[in-house]
């Protein structure tokens, strides 16, 4: 069947599909996957970082809770130390908890971002 000479063809065009990288250049994910020296840097990069979070944390931590004892002993009021407890003791330790959280699953997510290249 002969075309109509009136009918133009349609040319779509979109972003390449198989684009083409630097000679010796492979994904982080491909490097994590084989287990190479780069991929172990990766993840030994994301292990730094959540241990200087969990240090910071126990630090912070141990300076809430450390002199809890002594202010327990130099006071005699049992109402103190429940007030101490409840009030001064357990908002902060939610928050810190908190801030935990969030910088571990914000250290998890700038891994992610690195490994995908976004």
């Amino acid at each position: 069947m002969p075309q109509d000479p009136t009918e133009r063809r349609v040319v779509v065009t979109g972003p390449p599909r198989h684009t083409r990288r630097a000679f010796g250049y492979s994904r982080p994910r491909t490097e994590i996957d084989e287990q190479t020296t780069l991929g172990h840097t990766y993840v030994r990069s994301l292990m730094r970082s959540q241990l200087r979070a969990s240090l910071t944390m126990f630090t912070v931590l141990v300076l809430l809770v450390g002199p809890l004892p002594l202010v327990f002993a130099a006071t005699r009021d049992k109402g103190l130390e429940w007030a101490v407890l409840g009030f001064c003791l357990y908002p902060p330790l939610v928050l810190l908890a908190r801030w935990y959280v969030r910088r571990a699953e914000r250290n998890e997510k700038d891994l992610v971002r690195l490994v995908e290249d976004r």
